[in-house]
């Protein structure tokens, strides 16, 4: 019924930049807070940053000062700017939507990949 789709993911040089985004579609009523996973090869899923209906946010220290999360309420659109890449932040980005009926639901990820 609501389905994640990310996009954005690409092969980037170390001090790059790239803009994620995930839409979210199908029958939503209301998200409370929609946020960004990664997860690299042999590492858990990590929380990257995260946004609540209402503008607040909250940031992995790693990507803190270097990366961005916003959102479009009205389009169910949460975007994450990743400035200053670094080979360390290359992994699959995971996209995560809390609806106001405590349903979840996750993307199926977009692959970034950052050289040295």
């Amino acid at each position: 019924q609501v389905q994640l789709v990310e996009s954005g993911g690409d092969l980037v040089q170390a001090g790059g930049s790239l803009r994620l985004s995930c839409a979210a579609s199908g029958r939503i009523f209301s998200i409370t807070a929609m946020s960004w996973y990664r997860q690299a090869p042999g590492k858990q899923r990590e929380l990257v940053a995260a946004i609540t209906s209402g503008g607040s946010t909250n940031y992995a220290d790693s990507v803190k000062g270097r990366f961005t999360i916003s959102r479009d309420n009205a389009k169910n659109t949460v975007y994450l700017q990743m400035n200053s890449l670094k080979p360390e932040d290359t992994a699959v980005y995971y996209c995560y939507a809390l609806l106001s009926t405590s349903n979840s639901y996750w993307g199926r990820g977009t692959q970034v990949t950052v050289s040295s």
